[in-house]
């Protein structure tokens, strides 16, 4: 349901001010609601492939206010504070390759965290000890074990942590998500979750293939961090890291956290989870090649009321995006369309698009339709924008559209899938306790072994 948020101030002059004489607090009527005294204060980490438009979108924000950056890329780390300071006409971005030292700056309210997988749960772990509201890319992190960590840290710090988990905030998404969770499909039996195949080269240094050195520019000792050191080969390691276990967990994990966590909020799961995961098909490169991530995979998830769900990249029958089927009917959404088995619960539309010769044609289809409330009794929480829920969040302290838990609840189902897969068998799992039962190897594979000096501690 649409939340009604309250308007709080949580932030004060600082302490010179007052000891000027100056009250602490300054009445909003003399600047306006967006009063420096009102504004959210933010830092950002990472500047490589989210980075930059999560930051964008917190600079249209009028209430928020971006004061630092972090990157271990120089050139990343300057073309971040050279946006941010165009956007205010200003210098005053303060720039940091050490995270830890933005994170211990009592001026920083939020911060924006876009780095790859394998640095998820440090980075968190340590804004959350810092007092820091936190807007985070997903999955929530590398591993299961660190996403309990996480969600354990932000817990005990008392923090606002939105996962960037987008689609929550889309309403072709929410509709469907609703249509779902109000019976209108009947109870439901299946869920097909397509998502990508294969590798995608979104750096441009697929063919950088040899062993180099580091360019002078990044701290390659800093970024490799907690995993294994391994020779340093441009194509792994700039938005293609993801493409290697050392780093990142591939298509399947990558997206778990968009399409798993829409299939969830319909099936009213976001606090459960699947008991059994069977592997069905998996490809996967030589462990040793630079992008090792599997290329088509296969899986089935089951859960609570004999719900299977099919989680599958590569396969023709499962097609991109969540499709929820009930014995009353079924629903389809993906972020380039939307279809339903019953007339009344989609919207015929007519769509504008370039043939494969670049020729306008028009293009019949169906989207989302806006339903009342004699078939909607249940509506789901309606965000005003995923970014600008976490602001609101910050203010009312209440939790935001795809909050912690939910977030690590999403990425579950896809590391469950990734170790059945590797490992070639079926694997229970316990969503109460969070544990896999009764098979030690499996276990294992929960977490992983940090490289000295850096440990895990929430």
């Amino acid at each position: 349901m649409k939340r009604i948020h309250r308007t709080t101030r949580r932030h004060f002059l600082k302490a010179g001010t007052a000891m000027l004489g100056f009250p602490t607090i300054v009445p909003s009527s003399v600047f306006g609601q967006n009063a420096p005294s009102n504004r959210i204060t933010m830092g950002v980490v990472g500047w490589g492939m989210m980075g930059p438009g999560n930051t964008g979108a917190f600079l249209n924000q009028p209430d928020c206010q971006i004061v630092a950056a972090c990157d271990v890329d120089k050139r990343h780390l300057q073309n971040a504070v050279d946006t941010i300071n165009q956007r205010y006409r200003n210098t005053d971005c303060q720039a940091y390759e050490d995270y830890r030292e933005l994170m211990a700056r009592k001026d920083i309210d939020t911060v924006m965290l876009a780095v790859p997988d394998h640095w998820h749960a440090l980075v968190t772990i340590e804004a959350a000890k810092n007092g820091k509201d936190i807007y985070g890319e997903k999955p929530l992190a590398r591993t299961i074990g660190e996403q309990q960590a996480i969600v354990a840290a932000v817990k005990k710090h008392g923090r606002i942590f939105q996962t960037g988990s987008q689609q929550r905030s889309d309403n072709r998404f929410r509709i469907a998500a609703e249509i779902v969770a109000n019976g209108l499909i009947g109870k439901i039996k299946e869920v097909h979750v397509g998502l990508p195949q294969g590798h995608v080269d979104f750096a441009g240094t697929g063919s950088k293939t040899q062993v180099t050195t580091p360019p002078p520019e990044l701290n390659y000792e800093f970024w490799t961090g907690p995993s294994e050191k391994l020779d340093y080969i441009e194509g792994r390691v700039h938005k293609n890291w993801r493409w290697s276990y050392h780093y990142g967990a591939g298509q399947l994990v990558d997206w778990v956290g968009h399409h798993v966590d829409i299939a969830h909020w319909g099936m009213a799961a976001d606090d459960s989870g699947p008991t059994e995961i069977t592997p069905i098909a998996g490809e996967f490169p030589s462990p040793d090649a630079m992008w090792n991530t599997a290329t088509k995979y296969r899986t089935e998830c089951l859960y609570p009321n004999d719900i299977v769900m099919t989680i599958a990249g590569g396969f023709p029958d499962i097609s991109m995006g969540t499709k929820w089927i009930g014995d009353e009917g079924w629903v389809w959404v993906d972020r380039g369309g939307f279809d339903a088995s019953r007339s009344e619960l989609r919207k015929p539309v007519k769509r504008r698009e370039k043939d494969h010769e670049g020729k306008d044609i028009i293009v019949e289809g169906f989207e989302a339709p806006k339903l009342g409330d004699d078939l909607i009794k249940k509506r789901l929480y309606e965000s005003p924008g995923h970014h600008r829920d976490f602001l609101d969040s910050v203010k009312s302290r209440e939790a935001p559209v795809c909050p912690v838990e939910t977030g690590h609840r999403s990425a579950v189902p896809g590391h469950l899938s990734l170790i059945a897969l590797q490992l070639n068998r079926r694997i229970q799992w316990d969503p109460k306790q969070e544990q896999i039962l009764n098979d030690p190897e499996a276990s294992a594979k929960l977490g992983r072994e940090y490289r000295a000096p850096w440990t895990l501690d929430a």
